[in-house]
């Protein structure tokens, strides 16, 4: 049957329901400046239970494909925990009838992007791919539900258990804060409930699980009738029933599959536990109360709950904890409701030394005062503005809409809900709100969980218990963790009806770059844009030369700090204030520093398009200089650079960048600076700043809804702001290379995993060799069919990923290799990066010419999808003097070279002997075996970079 949803939105969110055939029903008021939000779709189900659900989007040459089983981590067994996610992993491996790898390798090469993901009630995998590859995917896809178990050896799951592992120390083992779902669902839930384990599981459950345990999850969760099949994009609707009857319709069916019944939770009394983080920097606390399952009555209560307590500015655990007692930079709070429960939670991660005593006593003063002034009228309707944007652009891609269907039509039985719950949550009262908070917040007990920089114990919260973990002990030499892929596995094949071989590749999809038009403002400000009406939705930055390259050396950080400033408030408004009139349109305004340019990134509904520019305006213009509002976003900056010290890899890119740029250029010291050159910044620094910044050269970006005409005009009076006075930016000259071929090791002791990070300086982005090192770059480390990948992660079981890359910008910048090992594989895998580099240009070889081409050809077509790349691609043109046929002329140059272009580009700019080898990990076990790598010579440098003496 062929059904449409519709919602119609106006100025205050009237709406209304629609009948299948398309037909609106009546309002009691009708709306004003409606603009109708329709998603037709055709579902129909396969004899074997499969349900399907097709809608076209014709927008761009490309499809995407979605499946969702209805089996998360909440259909486990106690004792076999995680085995939903490492059945994810599984399934990506082999099957009967696609050669080895395909699923991980094949597809990118197609020009395509896949993943997977599991959470506590489900898994969904989903690709999207230029349409020539349709039946390719449909090929895939069906041999991955259907006939993949046969293919599974002990070999492939002892691999996939090492990757798995990695994915967790990487996640969580390795993470400051990383065990706070461990210590909250094992002692909100009871023993057994599906909750009270996490999705990633136990690390011992996971090395115990046999190819018995795989086939027994499979049989009983993976049949056809537990899942959904969504295919979004540029699709006939007949010939894709064909397709899918054709590839789908003979996968068994499987068990009827029960549906869990809800299972809340209650707590007879509040339980407080702490937990020494060895990585966290910052203390956390969180507060986790029981609350409802999803669809329940009371969830979208208890989300606009959630927004309003602690979701904005004006909330009153923003204002208590933020504004009055300076506890935190920021508060958040929550509703997770899932299948069979839900979780109410509170949290603040606090500066530096705070004691989280203080912090849960603001808390209850916060919620106290909740109570007594009860719901803010104008954050309620603000909330609900918001509630037509995050729908619009929610649904705005082919695979934003292919993961939304499948879901909502796996557990709402709905393929449009997130219409339907774009509707409850405006139809939410000031007196469903207040009810929700004394049902299930106030005076109820709660999970309280207190995170502590390891050795202060002191700041948590009094009277808690410490929190039991598991933590792992890596050693070295253990035999379990040394894996191969093994040997194919031996089996019959399923029998078919139909030829289940590979298809051929259909008509390849030409691909142009949108219309782009321009606009001269006043000050000579250039617009470039792209009209697109596929959403009402406009998409626009504003670009201002210079970036954190403006800042002093020894004030570096203030450009970033301007930019979050400019955030918070404005002369006329205060920051809950603007953030307030911010959302009753509906819009977004982020502005950020980068190193080269700071950008204001807004999106708006095209109906509140000059609004929005208004308030753009209103903060660049007029930043509120206010001392209280300077001190906060400097305290929170402090927090912010103290919390950089819990993040390896954030340790070892800093290490690394100061290597290569030295301290005495921009690049080579943090964005956000340190806590000395913040220290030192004043209000009169940035006011200074400011006035630099209106002379700076300026650029504007537009993409959606709006015709060149209308933009222009609103743009004008924005232009107007600026007085560009071609000033030019400071000169840095990039040292010489002294390092090549060093080796530098920074301890983070305990770590469970090492963080590797090779490169060298290499070209900037206008150097006419920029594309071509970026094409052969491709094949070594372009994701996980890269050449890093396959080996580390596919081959050897030793990270979850790898991937190397070239920064983009006009100074010039450096090549990266990059991965997260386990800690006792550090050695090896520095080997085998160090060989691959060196041998890479040589081993180069003309089908890797022919695999590097069709990829990245291909690629092209998702490239102008989204609002967000057709910015990109506009900002390439304004900043790199592109031109606007660019993609295409790059597409060209990408086909004209030759295995001889490759090898030479590889030999120029990946030279092993000049690359720089960062690793950070942990002393104890790991500088050892890094020092024999580097035959004894070995540089320690702290978690700043700064060479240890």
């Amino acid at each position: 049957m062929k059904l449409k949803s519709c919602l119609v939105l106006g100025a205050f969110l009237a709406l209304t329901a629609c009948n299948n055939d398309g037909g609106t029903g009546k309002t009691s008021e009708p709306p004003t400046e409606n603009a109708e939000f329709t998603l037709d779709y055709e579902k129909f189900t396969l004899d074997n239970g499969l349900e399907v659900i097709l809608h076209v989007d014709t927008s761009d040459p490309i499809v995407a494909v979605t499946t969702v089983v209805h089996a998360g981590s909440n259909r486990e067994k106690t004792g076999r925990t995680g085995f939903a996610h490492f059945f994810e992993h599984m399934a990506f491996n082999d099957s009967e009838n696609v050669p080895r790898g395909w699923n991980r390798k094949a597809i990118p090469e197609w020009g395509g992007q896949r993943n997977g993901g599991t959470w506590s009630d489900g898994t969904i995998y989903f690709e999207i791919v230029p349409k020539d590859a349709f039946d390719k995917i449909m090929w895939i896809d069906s041999d991955r539900l259907g006939y993949m178990i046969n293919t599974v050896t002990k070999a492939a799951l002892d691999r996939e258990k090492q990757v798995v592992k990695n994915e967790k120390r990487q996640r969580v083992d390795n993470a400051a804060y990383g065990y706070t779902q461990e210590v909250i669902r094992t002692n909100l839930y009871p023993d057994g409930h599906p909750y009270s384990w996490t999705v990633i599981g136990s690390l011992p459950d996971l090395q115990a699980a046999t190819l018995d345990d795989l086939k027994e999850f499979y049989t009983e969760f993976y049949g056809a009738s537990n899942a959904t099949l969504a295919i979004v994009g540029d699709i006939d609707i007949a010939e894709t029933k064909q397709k899918v009857r054709q590839w789908f319709g003979e996968i068994r069916r499987g068990p009827k599959v029960t549906p869990l019944p809800p299972m809340p939770v209650s707590l007879s009394e509040t339980k407080a536990l702490f937990f020494e983080d060895n990585f966290a920097k910052l203390p956390e606390l969180r507060l986790t109360f029981p609350s409802v399952e999803a669809y329940h009555q009371d969830e979208k209560a208890l989300e606009v709950l959630a927004q309003l307590v602690g979701g904005s500015k004006n909330s009153a655990l923003y204002r208590q904890i933020v504004d009055k007692e300076k506890l935190a930079p920021g508060v958040a709070s929550f509703n997770n409701s899932m299948e069979i429960a839900g979780e109410f939670v509170f949290r603040v991660r606090a500066n530096p030394g705070v004691d989280l005593d203080d912090v849960k006593a603001a808390i209850e003063t916060a919620l106290a005062q909740f109570e007594q002034d009860g719901v803010d009228r104008k954050d309620l309707q603000r909330i609900k503005a918001e509630q037509e944007t995050i729908l619009y652009q929610g649904l705005s891609t082919v695979l934003g809409k292919a993961n939304q269907i499948a879901s909502d039509n796996e557990f709402a039985g709905d393929p449009a809900y997130a219409i339907k719950s774009a509707r409850l949550i405006t139809e939410v009262t000031a007196e469903d709100v207040m009810a929700a908070y004394r049902k299930y917040i106030k005076d109820k007990p709660s999970i309280v969980t207190s995170f502590v920089p390891k050795g202060n114990s002191t700041l948590a919260v009094a009277g808690s218990t410490l929190a039991t973990v598991w933590i792992e002990e890596v050693k070295t030499g253990v035999a379990n963790e040394e894996v191969s892929q093994g040997a194919e596995a031996d089996f019959i094949k399923t029998p078919s009806t139909v030829d289940r071989s590979e298809p051929p590749f259909g008509e390849l999809p030409l691909v142009k770059m949108p219309t782009i038009w321009d606009a001269k403002l006043p000050g000579d400000i250039q617009v470039l844009g792209i009209e697109n009406a596929e959403t009402p939705l406009v998409s626009f930055d504003v670009t201002i030369d210079g970036g954190s390259w403006l800042d002093p050396l020894q004030k570096k950080g203030l450009v970033n700090m301007l930019a979050r400033l400019m955030g918070e408030g404005t002369a006329t408004k205060t920051s809950a204030e603007l953030e307030q009139a911010i959302g009753l349109l509906g819009s977004g305004i982020n502005v950020s520093a980068g190193a080269e340019e700071i950008t204001i990134n807004v999106t708006s509904l095209s109906k509140n398009f000059e609004a929005t520019i208004a308030l753009v305006q209103e903060m660049l213009a007029t930043p509120r200089w206010q001392a209280a509002d300077f001190d906060r976003v400097k305290s929170a900056t402090l927090t912010a650079i103290k919390g950089r010290e819990a993040n390896p890899n954030s340790i070892a890119a800093l290490g690394f960048l100061k290597l290569i740029y030295s301290e005495q250029h921009p690049f080579g010291l943090a964005q956000n600076g340190d806590i000395e050159t913040v220290t030192g910044i004043t209000l009169e620094d940035l006011q200074d700043l400011h006035k630099k910044l209106l002379a700076s050269n300026v650029r504007i970006h537009i993409a959606g809804d709006v015709s060149q005409a209308r933009a222009a005009k609103a743009l004008v009076s924005l232009a107007e702001t600026f007085q560009p006075a071609g000033a030019s930016l400071p000169k840095y000259q990039i040292p010489a290379q002294a390092n090549a071929g060093k080796v530098f090791f920074i301890d983070v002791p305990g770590s469970k995993q090492s963080v590797i990070t090779i490169g060298k300086l290499a070209l900037a982005t206008t150097n006419a060799d920029a594309n071509r090192l970026y094409f052969t770059n491709e094949k070594l480390g372009g994701g996980i069919s890269g050449d890093l990948a396959q080996t580390l992660r596919i081959e050897k079981g030793y990270t979850y990923g790898a991937i190397s890359f070239i920064s983009n910008g006009k100074v010039e910048q450096p090549f990266r290799a990059t991965t997260s090992v386990r800690a006792n594989a550090t050695k090896p895998s520095l080997e085998i990066m160090r060989e691959m580099i060196a041998n890479y240009g040589v081993n180069f070889s003309e089908a890797d010419v022919a695999t590097t081409q069709q990829k990245l050809v291909k690629e092209n077509t998702r490239a102008f999808e989204s609002l967000r790349a057709k910015l990109g691609i506009l900002r390439n043109i304004s900043k790199y003097g592109k031109s606007r046929k660019y993609v295409e002329e790059e597409q060209q140059e990408l086909l004209a070279m030759q295995l001889d272009d490759f090898k030479a580009t590889a030999d120029k700019y990946l030279r092993e002997p000049e690359m720089v080898y960062v690793i950070v990990g942990d002393k104890a076990t790991q500088l050892a075996p890094v020092t024999e790598f580097a035959g004894g010579d070995v540089t320690e440098l702290d978690i700043y970079g700064n060479e240890l003496q």
